[in-house]
């Protein structure tokens, strides 16, 4: 019997939505090299490669700094199920869809959940933090770094002190910060972060890397019941990222090899091209974005010190469909943007630059096929680039 269905041909697109981002071809092409043994001696070597290259995205010196099988959220849930036994009482800022989804599983990890909220396309500040917690203790402070359903960048200053205040440990979600924007946990006192790769590092999605703290680590060693997920338990991984004390790695479960390859590969490009120069060329192009997007008409509902750079939410004008603006870029210019969510849905787009997909050239697409989408809904607009080109050579 001959295979029923003809080989994947996926269409060529340029994703310019809030993941999965524009693959490296350099990245897909580690990921082709020959799959070996997960224990394989040389396999090992890679890993503690990996955990060397993620360290510095992170600011961090954690020796558990590795990558979690499993997409972002598979971080958050490590992240909340290590940290929190049941009872805890957990606060979580929520101003946006992951914000939200936080509580949603510390709730599911037996936690007490105290919400403290900010309209969406706001940050919070630690202020918020303490008076949420009026003076109550707390296992746990949550955050979103970067809030990817609205395109607010969370200021961590002052969080370590909120935190430290109400006896809790700090934990943020960096999944679209990462390899964008500084994330910096050592500077700022973050006992737990993670990630995704599929966001600013150009990878696929499938691996969510994160980052504990010594002070992490005493609290998972000093739990009373073993975490609710035995394949997330960051005790039993750290035995085969880490090794055994006195003996070599520990098998836990077959690690997603290739995938392994290709984050080592993203890494590597990143760290080749420098990080600070990495984050001044996506800050580069969202100011050329933005300045076509204004030229447009169109209105970013995010203050502009409150942005971030990697994500940019964009407000549907009035009489204007944006889910068909969507289809036309989709199927007309190839190439794909989100929609809103939550508060915004219906109402507004989120546009990534993100990776190896920031580029000038991406941004000009962006704008270009907006301009037209928006014509042919009768929309009376300018080109876009003269401001955006203005913006890029200030």
């Amino acid at each position: 019997m001959t295979a029923p269905f003809p080989s994947v041909a996926p269409p060529p697109r340029l994703l310019l939505g809030p993941g999965p981002s524009p693959v490296d071809p350099r990245v897909l092409e580690a990921m082709a090299r020959p799959t070996i043994g997960h224990l394989d001696p040389a396999f090992v070597a890679v890993m503690d490669e990996v955990r060397a290259m993620l360290q510095p995205l992170f600011g961090t010196s954690n020796a558990l700094t590795m990558p979690m099988s499993g997409t972002g959220s598979s971080g958050m849930e490590a992240a909340v199920v290590n940290l929190v036994e049941p009872g805890d009482r957990v606060l979580v800022g929520v101003n946006g869809v992951f914000g939200g989804r936080m509580c949603e599983v510390a709730r599911r990890a037996g936690a007490e959940v105290v919400r403290v909220e900010a309209p969406w396309g706001k940050p919070l500040s630690p202020d918020d933090f303490t008076r949420a917690a009026a003076g109550r203790g707390f296992r746990l402070l949550c955050v979103v770094h970067a809030e990817t359903s609205t395109g607010v960048l969370q200021d961590l200053a002052g969080l370590r002190t909120a935190a430290d205040a109400m006896g809790a440990l700090l934990l943020i979600d960096a999944v679209t910060s990462l390899g964008g924007v500084p994330v910096e946990l050592d500077l700022h006192g973050v006992d737990m972060a993670y990630s995704g790769t599929q966001k600013c590092l150009s990878c696929p999605p499938g691996l969510a890397p994160l980052s504990a703290s010594d002070r992490a680590l005493r609290r998972i060693a000093e739990r009373t019941h073993a975490p609710v997920s035995w394949y997330l338990d960051l005790s039993l991984l750290s035995d085969y990222w880490l090794g055994k004390r006195g003996g070599g790695r520990a098998y836990h479960h077959t690690a997603p090899i290739n995938m392994v390859y290709g984050l080592h590969e993203a890494l590597r490009i990143a760290l080749d091209e420098g990080l600070e120069t990495r984050f001044a060329r996506h800050e580069h192009v969202a100011r050329g974005l933005r300045a076509g997007l204004a030229a447009l008409g169109l209105e970013l509902p995010v203050a502009e010190g409150e942005r971030l750079p990697q994500l940019t939410l964009v407000r549907a004008p009035d009489g204007v469909v944006e889910a068909a603006v969507r289809r036309f870029l989709l199927h007309e210019r190839g190439i794909e943007i989100g929609g809103g969510l939550g508060d915004f849905a219906g109402k507004a787009w989120r546009i990534g630059m993100m990776g190896s997909g920031c580029t000038e050239a991406s941004a000009e697409q962006c704008l270009l096929g907006l301009a037209e989408a928006l014509r042919a809904q009768g929309a009376s607009v300018v080109d876009p680039m003269d401001a955006a080109r203005e913006a890029w050579r200030a």
